[in-house]
């Protein structure tokens, strides 16, 4: 089916109480995988891309390939740009076919963060397309963007944030980190709550690769209604390539890296799919 936008996936998510897998991809196998592993498990599922990805392969390379492959499938996809680090670069992808918009102004103080999101929404809401947006600092590497330390969100600043932008999901820091983490994580899952009684858009998990599979599971339960994957789909690929290129050196056909790549990464998303609950919700 054609591409899909993540408002009414993530709102089905929230009336549900289960979350939508959103998977960063870096390549065409990438994409394969996740879409066929979604249509086995008949999840609906949101394809992402980060600033450095299309600038590695271009937003409109990308917009082709997610699009070809989600015709051909028959559960909801969705092509979101995550972690979007300006208003250029959000309206380029809407312009090409992107389905959903993150803009990322955490990295400002409270202000300039409602002042870049808000610039973004107005030009997304005219396309009819949803924004997501972040506020608090998850912790890590994401892109070129490292945050020193973890900022955890204010409840009350949440609130006042969802108002004055009109954004249609968040992305929360409750001690999350971007990448691997390197000991046991400290979340503060009680925060979940506390930002699901003043906030009613849809709430965004970052920095999940890594985490327990009970971690997840009662974030989701707490009011994750979107949660984000990418490090450990990469560690998948890279190390199933390693691994061919281990027992058969002599391997020199790009197709073959793809054939060993393709069906770790789309285990791996199965799995991560029924953690979050949403396998058998495709409509």
């Amino acid at each position: 089916m054609p591409l899909v936008t993540s408002k009414e996936m993530l709102k089905n998510a929230q009336a549900g109480r289960y979350a939508v897998g959103a998977f960063n991809v870096e390549n065409m196998e990438m994409v394969k995988a996740v879409i066929g592993a979604a249509e086995e498990l008949r999840a609906p599922v949101m394809l992402q891309t980060t600033p450095s990805t299309v600038k590695y392969g271009t937003v409109e390379t990308f917009a082709a390939i997610v699009a070809a492959e989600a015709k051909k499938a028959s559960v909801p996809v969705c092509l979101h740009l995550d972690h979007g680090d300006s208003y250029e670069l959000a309206c380029q992808c809407m312009e090409n076919g992107y389905t959903s918009v993150m803009i990322d102004g955490s990295k400002e103080d409270f202000a300039g963060n409602v002042s870049v999101t808000k610039k973004v929404v107005e030009a997304a809401h005219a396309k009819g397309l949803p924004v997501e947006a972040e506020l608090g600092k998850v912790g890590g590497k994401e892109d070129d963007h490292e945050a020193e330390a973890d900022t955890n969100t204010d409840p009350m600043e949440a609130k006042d944030f969802v108002e004055q932008t009109q954004v249609d999901s968040l992305a929360v820091a409750i001690g999350t980190a971007h990448g691997f983490y390197e000991g046991t994580p400290v979340l503060d899952k009680e925060r979940i709550t506390e930002i699901k009684k003043v906030v009613s858009v849809p709430l965004v998990l970052h920095g999940s690769s890594g985490l327990s599979d009970e971690d997840v599971r009662e974030c989701v339960e707490r009011g994750m209604c979107k949660v984000n994957f990418a490090t450990e789909l990469r560690a998948a690929y890279t190390d199933a390539v390693k691994k061919l290129l281990k027992e058969k050196p002599e391997t020199y056909d790009p197709k073959a890296f793809g054939k060993v790549g393709i069906p770790a990464v789309k285990e791996q998303v199965k799995k991560r799919i029924c953690v979050c609950g949403s396998d058998g919700k495709a409509e």
